[in-house]
């Protein structure tokens, strides 16, 4: 009988756009301001693409600096995961158009969607390909262009979202290291609580759509912060038992970023000084499915977690979603 393989993350890459939104910025656009938009998020600006960059050209961008990390050559990625809610068109899959950016001819892709829960939901996949002796190189990206479907008359939600894009390779790793546990989590039942109505075959483009605002993100933000105060820690503890591990075995936690009160909430809970919590949303804001792996990156290239951490990743999303996973870093 084989023995199991321990898939761990061996490259990582990161990319966010040069042009930055700042709060300031917002306050010539809508009814807000800096102070209102920094107490209730702690977000002081975000990235934003231009009109002819989509979500694959960023994609593109951190899965080559991950491939880079990870010492190896295109054409040994099997299998190419997507993590987005702004893919570049229905179809065909932006993993296949990064596919071809980047050449891995010989790589499977597709993309996947689960909000901003989508590169823990992409991790959770490309482990469970490796462990089974399927693949043994797995490129996962998180990559989002959010500015091309906000509502910028909206104050709600446009103060909240950014462009970016952040990319691992997964590989097999030493037995006692690499992803120890993930879990995953759904309750459609709130999935109007964050959407975007029109554009799919339920409602699809018309003049009508277009003139009722129904292609940008529409978000529930009450709702949204009680499921997230109350899914990141249980999502994150219930991850930690399936490692054999407790709240003290936490050396350093990456969650998503949306929400400054949210990370805070979370950190209490689960007993994590935030000297050991990544944030970063203040320059970025949310990212959805860009914003662990950008975290994940900007912390490991920073010296914040070091070969033999027990690192925690958790987030929360669209659907409503929820994931969270446990790695003893390798690299």
């Amino acid at each position: 009988m084989n023995k199991l393989k321990r898939a761990g993350i061996i490259g990582l890459g990161s990319y966010v756009p040069e042009k930055v939104l700042t709060n300031f910025d917002l306050e010539k656009m809508v009814d807000t301001s800096d102070e209102w938009i920094v107490t209730r998020t702690g977000i002081k600006a975000r990235r934003i693409a231009d009109k002819n960059t989509s979500t694959s050209d960023i994609a593109t961008i951190s899965a080559q600096k991950a491939i880079k990390s990870a010492g190896i050559n295109p054409e040994e990625i099997d299998l190419i995961i997507v993590a987005t809610v702004t893919p570049d068109m229905a179809f065909p899959s932006t993993a296949c158009i990064v596919q071809k950016n980047i050449g891995a001819v010989n790589a499977a892709a597709f993309d996947l969607e689960a909000g901003c829960s989508g590169f823990v939901y992409a991790m959770s996949i490309g482990k469970n390909f490796i462990e089974t002796g399927m693949y043994k190189k797995v490129l996962i990206i998180g990559a989002e262009t959010l500015s091309k479907i906000i509502d910028w008359e909206d104050r709600n939600t446009c103060v909240l979202f950014g462009d970016g894009a952040g990319a691992a390779v997964l590989g097999e790793v030493e037995e006692n290291e690499g992803i120890l546990s993930t879990t995953l989590g759904a309750d459609g039942a709130g999935g109007e609580c964050l959407n975007m109505p029109a554009g799919g075959s339920r409602m699809p483009a018309s003049a009508d759509t277009v003139k009722d605002r129904l292609h940008y993100i529409r978000m529930a933000g009450s709702d949204v912060f009680k499921f997230a105060v109350r899914v990141m820690p249980k999502a994150s503890k219930e991850a930690l038992e399936l490692a054999g591990l407790g709240l003290e075995d936490i050396d350093y936690l990456v969650p998503h970023q949306a929400n400054i009160r949210i990370i805070d909430a979370a950190a209490k809970r689960l007993k994590v000084d935030m000297d050991k919590v990544y944030v970063n949303l203040h320059e970025y804001g949310n990212m959805s499915a860009a914003s662990i792996p950008v975290a994940l990156d900007e912390a490991y290239r920073k010296g914040k977690i070091k070969k033999g951490d027990n690192v925690v990743l958790v987030g929360f999303g669209a659907g409503l979603t929820w994931g969270s996973a446990v790695i003893k870093w390798s690299i």
